[in-house]
């Protein structure tokens, strides 16, 4: 009888794979909610046909058995299993009763099959629809797991829930110890994640209190810095020798230009810009002279302070081109562009 219902039952369950893997897409995106993995299933009659021989008694009807669909969300760290956790209470109806934190079942001596299983019903408020009645009624399935979780548990699964040949107890301990590092190696993850997340979290702090000195200089750091808007004042100054507008490009580029110019704090490029923007400017008086351009670059406010940097620390036009080969890559045009800028900045004595 449940082996027709289910025959009977299957474009519901087909519906209800669609809806509940759309619903929580969305709901990660709407939540900025990044996972390894999201996967859904519906038990095929096979499957279910050996669930009823083994456990048959325990089934009235197809409503008691739970997973007939199946849902599993992959997190890359263990402990956004609780996050997503969480968005899920509030998206779906949760049957508490029979929903399973193996998580805490773990006994003292073992290590293995972690995971958090949630039996769910579709609520209306959700989602209904007049052709299938029953979707709001049907239980599903959601699994939680690590991508490591993930990783032992198929791997149990492969070499020892399907063997029909018991594992021998050297083999067995084998695999607990593998299991064991897992879970450490996750537990770990988890750990340096938090640990980075503090440091940025630390380092924007500081570059908003202006302890510019005390800051290393490096991506995180220059990111933050870019929140602050240091170049705008030059930049904005540039662009009103044309009146032009401002539009905004990347500036991480410069990252690495940076980088070779020495810089070792943030400290260090806040008096980047206060000794040479003068001298940026004044070049780019020169560069726009005449031109008539309209719409100027953001970058070029940073560009002109590297061309100064590099001529007062007596680079030459050696180090333009190395600079502008950074910016741009390769390319012979190079050498006649830093011949030009080197005779602009003689003429406003930028060249001692």
């Amino acid at each position: 009888m449940i082996l027709d219902e289910y025959r009977t039952g299957l474009p519901l369950y087909e519906r209800m794979n669609a809806v509940v893997v759309k619903q929580l897409q969305r709901c990660f995106n709407d939540n900025g909610i990044v996972v390894a993995g999201l996967e859904s299933r519906i038990k095929t009659e096979k499957s279910l046909a050996g669930k009823l021989a083994l456990k048959g008694y325990k089934y009235h009807s197809i409503e008691d058995i739970t997973d007939i669909l199946g849902i599993r969300v992959i997190t890359y760290y263990s402990d956004e299993v609780d996050v997503v956790s969480a968005l899920i209470e509030k998206l779906f109806e949760v049957d508490w009763e029979n929903s399973v934190d193996k998580r805490k079942m773990m006994e003292i001596d073992r290590f293995g099959y972690l995971s958090l299983h949630y039996i769910c019903r579709i609520p209306e408020t959700l989602y209904k629809d007049p052709e299938f009645p029953r979707l709001n009624q049907i239980r599903f399935e959601v699994q939680m797991r690590s991508t490591l979780q993930h990783v032992w548990a198929n791997m149990y699964h492969d070499m020892g829930y399907k063997s029909d040949v018991e594992i021998p107890v050297e083999y067995q301990r084998n695999m607990s110890r593998l299991a064991g590092m897992l879970e450490l190696a996750d537990e770990q993850f988890s750990l340096i994640k938090k640990e980075i997340t503090d440091y940025r979290r630390h380092v924007q702090a500081m570059v908003a209190d202006g302890n510019f000195d005390q800051v290393p200089f490096n991506g995180d750091t220059f990111r933050s810095y870019l929140q602050l808007k240091p170049f705008k004042r030059l930049a904005d100054k540039i662009a009103s020798i044309n009146q032009a507008e401002l539009y905004e490009d990347s500036l991480m580029p410069y990252y690495n230009v940076f980088l070779h110019l020495g810089m070792k704090t943030i400290g260090d490029l806040a008096r980047m810009i206060n000794d040479y923007s003068e001298g940026a400017y004044q070049l780019a008086l020169i560069q726009l002279a005449g031109t008539g351009l309209d719409i100027i670059a953001y970058s070029v406010a940073l560009q002109n302070l590297c061309i100064v940097f590099i001529l007062k620390q007596g680079f030459g036009e050696a180090g333009l081109q190395r600079l502008f080969a950074a910016l741009y890559g390769e390319s012979d045009y190079h050498v006649e562009r830093a011949r030009r800028v080197y005779e602009q900045a003689k003429k406003i004595n930028l060249i001692e």
